[in-house]
């Protein structure tokens, strides 16, 4: 991404490597406010009001159920609301600025009070009655807001509106029209009194239960396991590692409620069933809170491996950063990506722009900061990792040495990279040049030779027998010494840039080399027909080291070789000469190695004295 940092990323996380990290605060693209864990006297009052109110809601339904329960299955709303108390406890003292935690204590406090409907006293009847169902909306709300704590999903939040307006609607109805004269289910056959009465109607009262049996346990309970399914579709790799088992205890739990809804319409199924379901429903509301510290203590274990990493990074190459990181965090598509201020780009370890995406459900960035507090580096990664700051914080500051050697490693690599960028176009320029120059010569120069050469054997002609002898040699003379200029002129524009090679290609451009060599050339060069500056750059280098052979090497014969090897073209030519050429021994190899490299390929030599002499030229063809 071109330009400076500083405007278009700036809502992008952004992590300070002289500073502390710490896992006090979780923030999604961008950071939220700091804010304090509660103070452990709040966490104390908390806890013990929970205590009070699952014991308060054990003694309910003990007291008022009769043989309708028993002290297990008091006791396991009493586990399930202080499972998720505990879990809200320590996710609000570890990740403050996350909702998690209030939302997990509302749900943990929710359930423990749910008890309270099958009280016979009246207000309390009343009142917990009202709430009886709202326990499972925010079961729903906790599963669809981990990890962040937020709703952000357009479907999702519509689900939770109708699912809270149900869970708080038709209890409301129930009591508008219950005047205990239609036994309420799972309540003992004894009538409470509704202090909300309006007019007593136990068709209604049936009407109603069922109709909530239907929407609330069946279509929206199907509809949240539809939503729970369609979010791990959709979830990035490692968010499904985190959210699976979690999502799929709470759809555990909504299939319950479907199992529910069906046995509504049926008699009371034999008590082995009755109590399997129970247990089903109470195991997967425990499993979502322990599940969650499960993943919370993940994230601990995770901040304690930062001396782990540097002891990886510790004689690392700058390419496997990246590698240590994505271990660390446990994200397989993170990239590291390093700021160059002096092209005003970020760009990989080896020097190449990478545009950096915007901060989005697919992908996220945190921004990595020096001690000078400018631009270092950037993380790319999934966008779970967003809820957990503490981990990328800990892991980029234990990396943070590895990633200022690897930042100079890739400024050093974009150097290298711009000045073969340079040689190429030189080399592109003087190609162009010397096809200008193959031009002129042609169009120019040798046409008004041959022109000229033609006007003076016409004036031989017309003359005839006038012409004096004399006049005549000289005439002859002058049209000969033309065409030894054109031949010469022919010659030197075919070395320049030979329009053979633009017409035929490589092998017969090879071949009418071979011809004009002065001493004897075998060619094997059947290739097919590349770009034109791959085809010039490996007949210069035949060229170039023919032109070495007559010079220098007092070889009797040569031979050149041209084909296509793992996308590369390799010329070879070898001589069985006297050997002893080098690159910088001018013989004007040089220049060959310089062509060959703008290319991205290699030049070799190998030149024993006495031995002859093989020169390689490995080109790619992409």
């Amino acid at each position: 991404m071109p330009g400076r940092p500083s405007e278009d990323l700036r809502e992008n996380p952004v992590v300070s490597l002289g500073a502390r990290c710490d896992d006090s605060h979780m923030t999604p693209s961008r950071p939220a406010p700091r804010t304090s864990p509660p103070a452990w006297y709040v966490r104390a009052a908390i806890a013990a009001a929970g205590i009070a109110v699952g014991v308060i809601g054990y003694r309910t339904q003990i007291d008022n159920l009769g043989p309708l329960t028993t002290h297990a299955r008091a006791a396991g709303y009493a586990a399930a609301g202080w499972a998720f108390i505990a879990a809200g406890l320590v996710a609000w003292s570890r990740r403050s600025g996350n909702r998690m935690g209030p939302l997990m204590l509302l749900t943990g406090f929710a359930l423990l009070i749910r008890p309270l409907r099958f009280s016979h006293d009246p207000l309390a009847f009343t009142a917990f009655f009202a709430l009886s169902e709202l326990p499972y909306a925010l079961f729903a709300h906790t599963a669809l807001a981990y990890p962040s704590g937020r709703v952000t999903d357009r479907l999702d939040r519509l689900f939770l509106k109708v699912m809270y307006a149900t869970a708080l609607a038709f209890p409301l109805a129930i009591l508008l029209v219950y005047d205990g004269k239609e036994r309420l289910r799972y309540l003992d056959p004894l009538p409470r009194e509704s202090l909300l009465l309006v007019q007593g109607n136990a068709d209604a009262v049936s009407v109603l239960t069922k109709s909530y049996a239907v929407l609330g346990y069946g279509v929206l309970a199907g509809v949240f396991i539809a939503l729970i399914a369609r979010r791990l579709v959709r979830a990035t790799p490692r968010s499904r590692r985190i959210l699976a088992p979690l999502l799929v205890a709470a759809a555990a739990g909504a299939i319950r409620a479907v199992f529910d809804s069906v046995i509504t319409f049926s008699a009371r199924p034999p008590d082995i069933v009755y109590w399997h379901l129970f247990w089903w429903l109470m195991a997967a509301l425990i499993a979502v809170p322990l599940l969650f510290l499960a993943g919370l203590l993940r994230s601990r274990l995770a901040y304690a491996s930062a001396g782990e990493i540097v002891l990886q990074l510790q004689g690392a190459q700058p390419h496997e950063i990246g590698a240590v990181l994505a271990r660390a965090l446990d994200d397989p598509s993170l990239e590291v990506v390093f700021w160059l201020p002096d092209r005003l780009e970020f760009a990989d370890v080896d020097g190449r722009a990478v545009p950096v995406p915007v901060d989005g459900p697919e992908r996220s960035v945190t921004m990595l900061e020096g001690d000078d507090g400018q631009p270092l580096a950037a993380l790319i990664h999934d966008p779970a990792l967003r809820e957990e700051r503490g981990l990328v914080d800990v892991a980029a500051a234990a990396a943070r040495l590895a990633l200022e050697n690897a930042r100079l490693h890739a400024d050093l690599q974009a150097q290298l990279a711009k000045v073969k960028e340079s040689r190429a176009r030189i080399v592109a320029a003087e190609d162009e040049q010397r096809r200008r120059i193959e031009r002129d010569l042609h169009d120019g120069a040798q046409q008004r030779l041959v022109a000229l050469a033609l006007e003076l054997r016409r004036a031989q002609r017309e003359l005839g027998s006038d012409l004096d002898p004399a006049l005549d040699e000289l005439l002859t003379a002058s049209a000969d010494e033309l065409q030894v200029a054109v031949q010469e002129l022919r010659d030197l524009a075919a070395g320049i840039h030979p329009p053979v090679l633009t017409q035929g290609g490589l092998g017969v451009a090879l071949d009418a080399l071979a011809q004009r060599a002065p001493l004897p050339v075998i060619v094997n060069a059947e290739v097919e027909r590349l770009p034109a500056e791959i085809e010039g750059a490996g007949y210069f280098v035949a060229a170039e080291a023919l032109a070495n052979v007559a010079k220098h090497a007092r070889a009797s014969q040569a031979s050149i070789t041209a084909s296509l090897l793992h996308g590369s073209l390799v010329i070879e030519v070898t001589d069985d000469g006297t050997g002893g050429a080098a690159v910088n021994g001018g013989t004007g190899l040089r220049g060959l190695v310089d062509r060959v490299e703008a290319r991205g390929g290699r030049l070799s030599i190998d030149s024993p004295p006495g031995r002859g002499t093989r020169v390689v030229g490995e080109i790619p063809c992409a």
